[in-house]
């Protein structure tokens, strides 16, 4: 290296660039394009260019480019899936060479934003080949704020200068962010889950690890599905080798989203809480942070947000707003939060989608989901959830079905077919009725409303922000005339419930019969994942279908069948519903349990499904109950909650 020289190095994950000019005279160096990235800042070169442009008067002098490269190698192809708009620099493929001779071609590259320091010289190697991306790895110290286009270097230097790239504003973003990963935390959870087909015991007790973070008010903030059936929770700090004993306070299954908090004040010494962001836009670049499988230690994972609208929240069985990212979300993530180039929270990982057809699609739970929960939580003390509206609706695109229904040219909106029988909205709106607004906004043919600029949503959405006991004023077209009505919004509630919410099964058991009630989970665990195909088609149309009557109607099902002599010939009825007792419908297992106990007939005698019959001699069947249920360890005939 020349005794007098000029170096400009960048470090990065791979090793330091160097660039040496003779500084004879004043060099100004062109920058065109550059961007960075947080965490951490990378940058891209391109070396296409000529070299000789930066030296116009004296070509003549030595120019030297020098690489010093560390073991880790990086795959060359690899570019960074976001680029913000402040940083680029492009590297061609190819091999530079110290040339003496300044006509020839010579790489170059451009950046923007650098300051001038003064530290010592380090040797360098002469090797480089491919695309390499770089960060920034030392703090530059604070320096007079130089021009974005240009560096201008004195001739009259000595020594060594090095030119480091420098953006405060993202270098605070950073900085910001670095606490919020100390709020990540692990989640460790024991689950006995109830055991559907023998209901008066619970499965074998497991063990899962899933993620959380810290939030105000000393709580933490985790998914639903990470603690569900619950018998401990335990947390975990970043660098922590001690497991904290968890409290759960919530656990809002639609939204997927639970809360819990640590009594041991240790736990919360030296943990700053996470900051919550605004909803991102599309392309905004995202960061998620957990514990997945393949490791011990936390992972980081980043993307960009690809898509926002209602999505299907696979374990509340509901729709709500969601965003749908390409950072990879693999299991054990869920909990974790997304952050956004701030280092603020702007939603939690919660699913993903798994398909031979797909790569790289995670869902986040984004922040009006959350900060609806937490306000639910802190205005009523508990969880109460999302209410929705009690309706079915159908499109309104043809243009011929909205002239029959007496629509105007300049009216929108869609069609009621079904009106939940249990619901507020039974009293006021009827079927065949066109909602037109819903509290003042208008709602699409197709059931979308304005979301933001240059996006639409479904019109759930705006219900999906009321809260449980909010009103709501809806106007619709009922026989071609205009008409508002105000509602109660709240819960709904499904013929089959797609939740027992921590709730163990209920049954009653006589002459060997085992009575319980239909959910998606007792669906599950009889036919699997699968159930969708597998269970009973008369099931499946109630569960898909079928509006509840009344608000504790239950379809009755007879499970299975203990195996006795009063019971011969009925051993092969399995899942098939009851309809009726000595001519009595059955509307719920405690009616049947209370009609069966107190029965005086000579026979009992019960109508299922498919028209089969089940018929015992009462005294007879009363009295084989307790042989039976002696035979197989079962502490009583009925569940708790049909016993009050």
């Amino acid at each position: 290296m020349p005794p007098s020289s000029t170096e400009m190095h960048l470090m990065n994950r791979d090793g330091l660039l160097f660039l040496t000019i003779s500084q004879e005279q004043n060099i100004y160096f062109s920058f065109s394009r550059w961007s960075f990235r947080t965490p951490e800042i990378e940058i891209h070169t391109d070396f296409s260019s000529n070299f000789s442009n930066l030296l116009p008067e004296r070509r003549g002098n030595q120019k030297e480019i020098t690489y010093r490269e560390t073991n880790r190698k990086r795959k060359h192809s690899r570019r960074p899936k976001n680029q913000p708009e402040e940083a680029v620099v492009d590297e061609s493929a190819g091999t530079s060479q110290p040339n003496s001779n300044a006509t020839e071609r010579e790489p170059v590259f451009s950046v923007a934003k650098v300051e001038v320091v003064n530290p010592s010289p380090k040797p360098a190697s002469s090797d480089h080949r491919g695309r390499r991306r770089g960060r920034i790895m030392k703090k530059p110290e604070n320096k007079p704020p130089v021009n974005n286009n240009s560096v201008s270097v004195p001739s009259g230097a000595s020594g060594a200068v090095t030119a480091t790239l420098l953006d405060i504003s993202r270098e605070s973003s950073v900085a910001r962010a670095l606490p919020a990963m100390d709020a990540v935390v692990k989640v460790f959870c024991v689950h006995t889950e109830p055991n559907f087909s023998l209901p008066w015991q619970r499965k074998r007790q497991y063990s899962s690890s899933s993620s959380g973070f810290v939030i105000k008010g000393r709580r933490v903030l985790t998914n639903a599905h990470s603690v569900e059936h619950f018998t401990q929770v335990k947390l975990k700090k970043r660098g922590s080798d001690t497991k904290y004993v968890a409290t759960v306070l919530a656990i809002g299954t639609e939204c997927d989203i639970a809360l819990l908090t640590v009594d041991d004040d240790e736990f919360w010494e030296g943990v700053a809480p996470v900051e919550f962001g605004e909803l991102p836009a599309l392309q905004d670049a995202v960061t998620v942070v957990g514990y997945p499988i393949g490791g011990d230690t936390i992972s980081v994972t980043s993307g960009v947000v690809s898509r926002i609208e209602i999505l299907s929240y696979v374990h509340g069985s509901t729709e709500l707003l969601g965003l749908q990212i390409d950072a990879a979300i693999n299991s054990g993530n869920s909990g974790g939060p997304a952050f956004n180039d701030k280092g603020n929270c702007v939603g939690i990982a919660f699913q993903s989608l798994k398909h031979e057809d797909v790569e790289n699609i995670g869902y986040v739970i984004p922040t009006p989901v959350i900060m609806h929960f937490i306000q639910d939580y802190e205005k009523n003390g508990a969880y109460t959830g999302f209410p929705i509206l009690g309706i079915e609706w159908q499109k309104m695109e043809n243009p011929d079905l909205r002239l029959s229904s007496g629509m105007k040219p300049d009216q929108k909106g869609v069609r009621i077919r079904r009106v939940d029988p249990t619901s507020p909205e039974f009293e006021v709106l009827k079927p065949s009725d066109i909602i037109l607004t819903f509290d003042g906004v208008d709602i699409a043919n197709d059931g979308t409303v304005p979301f933001r600029r240059g996006e639409r949503i479904g019109f759930s959405y705006l219900v999906s922000q009321k809260y449980t006991g909010d009103s709501a004023v809806i106007k619709v077209l009922r026989d071609s005339q205009p008409a508002k009505f105000k509602i109660k919004l709240t819960t709904h509630r499904r013929l089959i419930p797609a939740h027992n919410k921590g709730k163990p099964p209920s049954y009653y058991i006589i002459g060997g019969f085992v009575f319980t009630t239909v959910s998606v989970p007792y669906l599950r665990s009889e036919y699997g994942k699968d159930y969708e195909y597998d269970a009973p088609v008369k099931l499946l149309e109630k569960l898909l279908h079928e509006l509840p009557q009344s608000p504790d109607e239950q379809i009755v099902v007879v499970s299975q069948v203990l195996v006795a002599d009063i019971n011969i010939g009925y051993e092969d009825i399995v899942n098939t519903q009851v309809h009726a007792f000595n001519g009595q419908p059955v509307k719920n297992l405690k009616s049947l349990a209370t009609m069966v106990e107190s029965c005086t007939d000579k026979y009992l005698k019960f109508n299922l499904e498919y028209q089969q019959i089940v018929v015992l001699q009462t005294e007879n069947a009363k009295a084989a109950t307790l042989d039976i249920l002696a035979t197989h360890c079962i502490p009583s005939a009925m569940s708790e909650d049909l016993k009050a």
